[in-house]
Parts: C-alpha cells; sequence; structure tokens
C-alpha cells in the first residue's frame, strides 16, 4: 500500500501537467472513454451519445475557431477538412467520429509536440549543461565565481566530474577530457599542458589547472547555445507543402464527399469522406522529419540552424571551398627542420622544442609535435622573451638560442645575413614559410612551415559527387600557384585565385544563376560574405571565426571537413523520409475516400483508419533520427 501512494504522489504532479498542457486531447481520450463505456458495456446508449457530442462541440469549438482565424488571415491551411467533419458531425448527430477526429487533430499536434521534445535531445541537453560557475585561484586561495564573473587570464580550476566553464589553455598535463557533447566524439581526449580545452567540455580525469582565453559569452560553449536557440525557433518551410497540398485537395474532397452522397443517397457518406481526407499525416509528420534530422545532424558534430538548410542542402548541385582553414588546416604545420653546422638534428629540435614550449605562437605547436614521442623532459629556458609576431630567444643549458623570421635577424650582424640568404637559395620557399635558429650568434637551423591539406579531403570531394554535387570548387585569396597546389592534392578541379571576399561573392552568385542550390564552405571573416550569399552556407565553427558561424547556414562543431559529406548525406536521407510521408499520406487518403464515397466505409472506422493512419506516418518520419 505504501509503494502504490508513493507511485501515485510521483505521478499525479505529472499528470496535472499533461492535462494543463494539453487540455483538449486528454478531454476527447476522457469523453471517448466514458461515452465507449456508457454505450457498449452499460448499454446505454443515449448517455453515451451524449457524452461524445458534448466532447465533440467543446473540443471542436477551438479547432474550428482556429481554423476559421487562419482563413481570415488568409491561410488557407489543412485543417479546414477537420474543421468541415467536426462541423458535419454535429449538424448530423454522429458525434462519434466527430470525437474521433478531434482527439486526432488536437492528439495529432501533441504527438507531435513529444516528438519534436524527444528528437531534440541532444540540442535541448546543450542547453541544459550550459556551464554556471567556476573556480578562480588567486594568490593561492579557490573561490567559487559565476561563469559570467571570469575574465581572460583567470587562473582557474576544474575538478573531476566539472563542466569547462569557459575555453582557454591547459596549465597541467595529461588532462582527460570527455568532449562528446560539443564535439560528437564518444572517447575521451587526452589534452597536454597549453593545449585548448573548450567550454562544455567534461573533465573525467584529476583536477587540473586552466588560463581562461575568453569570457563566458564569447567562449565555443555559448557559440553553440545561441545557435541551438535558433534553430528551435525556426519553422521548416517544407511544412508550408501541406498548406499548398490544401489548396487543390480541400476541393477535390468536398466534391468527392458530394459525389459520394449522390452515390448513396445517404448523408453520412459525406461525413465519412471528410473524416478519412483529413491531412493529419502530412501536417503533423513532415515537422517531426524536418527535427529528427536536425537532431541527427547535432549528433554528428553538425549543427543545422533552420530547416530550409536541412531541405535545401541535399539538392545542392555545386559547392565550393576556401582554401585556407577549410580545405587547409590555415595554420603552419612545421614540414621540415634542416640543421646547418655541426649540430646534430635531433639536438637541434630538442633545444629548440625547449624554447619553443613557452611561446604562443601557433607554429611554436607544430615544433612541439615534431619533438612528442623523441625526447622525455624537455630542458627549460632561462631568460625567455617573446617577440611578438617575430620569434622567440632564451638560454638553454647555457646557450643562448633565437628563433624567428628573417626580420628578427636584419639588425644583426652581416655575415649572419648572408648566411640566410644563402640557405634560403638552396629552399623551395614558395608557398611556405621559413623561420630561423641562431645559437650563440651562429645560424644553425631552418624551419620549413607550410599549410598542409586536412585528411580525407580527396575521399571526400568523391562522396560529394556521388551523392549529385555536379561541380567542386576552391575559392582562395592565395596566388594561383599554392592554390593549384592544394587543389591538385584534393581533388578539385576548379580554382579561382587572387580573389577578394567581394569576388568570392560574385563567383558565388554566378553558380547560383547556373546551378540552383550552392554550398559555400569556409572559416573566416572573409568567407561570411559568400556564406551568406550561397544558398547553404557550411561554417568551419570549431577553429573558425565567430561572424563566418553567424553568418552560416549550417556550423561545423568537428574540426573535421569530411563532415560536410556527412551533412548532405543526412539531408538527402531526411527528405525522402519526408518524401515518403507525403506520397503515403496522400495515397492513402484517396484510397480511403475511394471507399468511403462508395458507402463501404462508416463515418467511425474511418475516422479509426485515419487515426492509424496517423501514428504510421509520424513513426516513420522519427527514423531521420
Amino acid at each position: 500500500m505504501k509503494n502504490l501512494l508513493e507511485v501515485v504522489e510521483v505521478n499525479f504532479p505529472n499528470f496535472i501537467s499533461l492535462v494543463r498542457r494539453y487540455p483538449i486531447p486528454v478531454f476527447a481520450i476522457f469523453g471517448l472513454s466514458v461515452g465507449s463505456i456508457s454505450h457498449w458495456i452499460l448499454n446505454d446508449p443515449d448517455f453515451g451519445h451524449l457524452v461524445w457530442l458534448v466532447v465533440v462541440v467543446m473540443g471542436g469549438m477551438p479547432i474550428i475557431w482556429g481554423t476559421i482565424k487562419g482563413m481570415l488571415h488568409r491561410k488557407f491551411a489543412a485543417d479546414i477538412i477537420a474543421m468541415l467533419a467536426i462541423i458535419v458531425s454535429i449538424i448530423t448527430n454522429d458525434p462519434f467520429p466527430g470525437v474521433i477526429i478531434v482527439l486526432m487533430q488536437s492528439g495529432g499536434k501533441a504527438l507531435e509536440d513529444y516528438a519534436f521534445y524527444h528528437a531534440q535531445d541532444s540540442l535541448e541537453e546543450l542547453l541544459k549543461r550550459s556551464p554556471r560557475f567556476a573556480i578562480r585561484k588567486n594568490d593561492g586561495i579557490q573561490n567559487e565565481i559565476d561563469v559570467n564573473d571570469v575574465k581572460p587570464g583567470d587562473l582557474l580550476v576544474v575538478r573531476t566530474g566539472d563542466l569547462i566553464p569557459v575555453d582557454g589553455i591547459a596549465k597541467n598535463d595529461q588532462i582527460e577530457i570527455d568532449e562528446s557533447l560539443v564535439t560528437g566524439e564518444p572517447l575521451s581526449k587526452i589534452k597536454k599542458i597549453n593545449e585548448i580545452v573548450l567550454s562544455g567540455t567534461v573533465n573525467v580525469g584529476d583536477t587540473f589547472e586552466m588560463e581562461a582565453q575568453k569570457t563566458s559569452g564569447e567562449s565555443q560553449y555559448a557559440k553553440i547555445v545561441q545557435i541551438v536557440r535558433k534553430a528551435q525557433q525556426e519553422k521548416a518551410p517544407i511544412q508550408r507543402l501541406a498548406d499548398k497540398f490544401a489548396v487543390w485537395f480541400t476541393p477535390i474532397v468536398i466534391a468527392v464527399s458530394l459525389l459520394g452522397w449522390l452515390i448513396t443517397q445517404n448523408t453520412t457518406t459525406i461525413l465519412a469522406v471528410l473524416v478519412v481526407a483529413t491531412p493529419c499525416p502530412l501536417i503533423f509528420a513532415t515537422p517531426t522529419g524536418i527535427i529528427s534530422g536536425i537532431n541527427r545532424a547535432a549528433k554528428n558534430g553538425i549543427v543545422v540552424k533552420t530547416g530550409t538548410a536541412i531541405e535545401q542542402l541535399g539538392k545542392a548541385k555545386a559547392i565550393f571551398f576556401d582554401k585556407t582553414g577549410t580545405i587547409t588546416y590555415g595554420i603552419p604545420k612545421l614540414e621540415y627542420l634542416k640543421s646547418i653546422g655541426n649540430i646534430e638534428p635531433d639536438i637541434l629540435l630538442r633545444n629548440l622544442a625547449g624554447i619553443e614550449q613557452m611561446s604562443s605562437h601557433p607554429a611554436a605547436k607544430s615544433v612541439l609535435i615534431l619533438a612528442e614521442g623523441k625526447f622525455g623532459k624537455l630542458p627549460n629556458p632561462e631568460n625567455f622573451h617573446e617577440m611578438p609576431g617575430a620569434g622567440v630567444e632564451g638560454d638553454i643549458e647555457g646557450q643562448h638560442i633565437v628563433v624567428g623570421s628573417e626580420n628578427v635577424f636584419l639588425k644583426m650582424n652581416s655575415k649572419l645575413s648572408e648566411d640566410i640568404q644563402n640557405a634560403k637559395t638552396q629552399i623551395d620557399s614558395n608557398g611556405k614559410m621559413l623561420a630561423f635558429v641562431t645559437i650563440n650568434g651562429n645560424l644553425s637551423g631552418i624551419l620549413i612551415f607550410s599549410d598542409l591539406i586536412r585528411p580525407d579531403v580527396e575521399s571526400m570531394i568523391h562522396r560529394l559527387n556521388n551523392l549529385g554535387i555536379k561541380k567542386a570548387t576552391m575559392l582562395t585569396g592565395d596566388n594561383l600557384k599554392n592554390a593549384n597546389n592544394i587543389a591538385e592534392k584534393a581533388g578539385i578541379t576548379t580554382v579561382h585565385a587572387n580573389l577578394l571576399p567581394e569576388q568570392k561573392v560574385d563567383i558565388v552568385k554566378k553558380a547560383k544563376e547556373q546551378y540552383g542550390n550552392v554550398i559555400m564552405v569556409g572559416d573566416g571573416i572573409n568567407d561570411a560574405p559568400s556564406l551568406a550569399t550561397a544558398t547553404t552556407g557550411i561554417a568551419m565553427g570549431y577553429g573558425g571565426t565567430a561572424i563566418s558561424a553567424a553568418t552560416s547556414d549550417i556550423v561545423l562543431l568537428v574540426d573535421d571537413i569530411t563532415k560536410v559529406a556527412t551533412a548532405v548525406e543526412i539531408s538527402q536521407h531526411t527528405s525522402k523520409i519526408v518524401k515518403q510521408g507525403i506520397i503515403f499520406g496522400i495515397g492513402a487518403s484517396f484510397v480511403l475516400m475511394g471507399f468511403a464515397s462508395l458507402g463501404y466505409i462508416s463515418p467511425g472506422y474511418g475516422a479509426l483508419f485515419q487515426e492509424i493512419l496517423d501514428v504510421t506516418v509520424i513513426l516513420n518520419a522519427l527514423r531521420a533520427r
């Protein structure tokens, strides 16, 4: 007895909430049940008939009034058929099928709402898990503060199980982070000292310290939340197909119902035709499919901001890629380290990595990656000094080491400048970045950096071709020789180089005139205009700029360019399922209308058939998840 009371106490508030949220379907279910029990079990058909009549009048009036208001605003919606069915049910004093229509119409919306909620589990989870607080460490004292009070440069402590509050840099080595909620990757990642950690990810290892780089509002998680909220507020344009369908379908239904009355000479035939023709599957299944597709994309690290984007993406026939930061990594990668003089290459790399571990320059990380696995603990520099944008210097084991661009050494002795010029002539530096290393004033090494192409780009282009993309083009502000070199490796045949942002826009506009739907993929501020111009803009959100993410239709949260092809596949799969629902709903309605017009289906059975059809189509639409 105690357990039963506990169950009632837990579930009663949920039941009250359900009634408040969905009063009409709950009222319809209650009335349908009471009327059915009275009619068939208690052998009191008159009372059952009265209960059904009350339900169809009270439950149907909001539906009728809502449809009329839409018609007054020139919205010729598919709900008109349901409205007519309810009215005819009242006029003919046949309330049972009217109750089914009320339940079907209101219950269908409730079911859609339920499906919408569960189709967005991963998106809702992002909002629920938004970082709320941070632990700031100052002079050895830790204080819990609101996440909005975090400032760049703050030293923060992240305990085991805590969300990382803002984007920052790890100050400890070998920390373990779960990034699944942000990137979609199921496996945790090991982060090393000075690596970037993102807000919204979870510390699943030991407690560590980090330096905040951004405020809460500027961090990765805040951007994701903003995008998600916009996605939830958008209405998929494909939903309007139901209303367009109603423009010609409603007159046909009315004509068939009148024809059925002429054939059967029975007014219930009119009601039966209206009941089976109510296009609830078309109205409710379509948005469920669209939202399910958006959810599936989110689980793959792809945030689709609008229903329009997921519909149009799969129809595209041409795609444009920015080069730097999109096809390539966009940051300098150490391709080769050349030692000069008598110094051993490994000794040069060890000393160089020792200096660069203190640098904030992106090239420094590339040096450290090359040094990984070769050495144990790196030597710590003394008298370290960083020259912003130029280079670094410091002492390693008594030797003074300077690393930087050629400009750093211009003011030094002429012999050193001559050595640098001689070394440059021996290297093909076209399209590459060079840096130089001196030890105690002598040229000791040259670092060759290049912007490397991302892996699997060529296979992604092949996938896109198989998905119906007829033309892939690369747009870049870089010179033509470098662009052609990257494009050849990527399998892209058309290249436009030396472009300004407005020239990229012009090329995209011309392609839209030729192909209709086109896709633009980019990451930088200079890509924002062309992202907005394309039918569907896709931004590299992981390492891209905020403005490119804001102007795009789709954002890749994972630093993986191949997700572009995945997004196209999801779009095409979603559209296929939505179309299946439309074709099945229309086809089934016509078949049922034919039988009903000949008198083979009564209004009551017609309503039951339509309800089964509703549930079937909505469950089919959920397959898009």
